[in-house]
């Protein structure tokens, strides 16, 4: 009987309980799942950023993209694409 008792508090009324333990492991697997996301995103942020300081051409290719800028002599045409439904 005791046994009994014990072990329904440490499962069901113990600060640490399975119900808790279970929650905490399904948000320490999204933590790492944001963690992987953020890791790459932030390599290949880096690695942008690197080309951008070592190669001029890049700069140049980036404000034309990025900020739709252009030079004086030149038409800017923007077109959008259509999502494929």
């Amino acid at each position: 009987m005791a046994v009994c008792v014990f072990a329904a508090i440490i499962l069901f009324f113990d600060k640490n309980d399975l119900f808790t333990q279970m929650a905490r492991t399904r948000q320490l697997k999204q933590l790492q799942e944001s963690k992987t996301y953020y890791t790459a995103h932030i390599a290949s942020e880096q690695k942008e950023l690197d080309n951008l300081r070592s190669n001029p051409g890049t700069v140049e290719r980036y404000a034309r993209e990025k900020y739709l800028m252009k030079r004086e002599n030149e038409d800017l045409f923007i077109v959008s694409e259509k999502p494929n439904n």
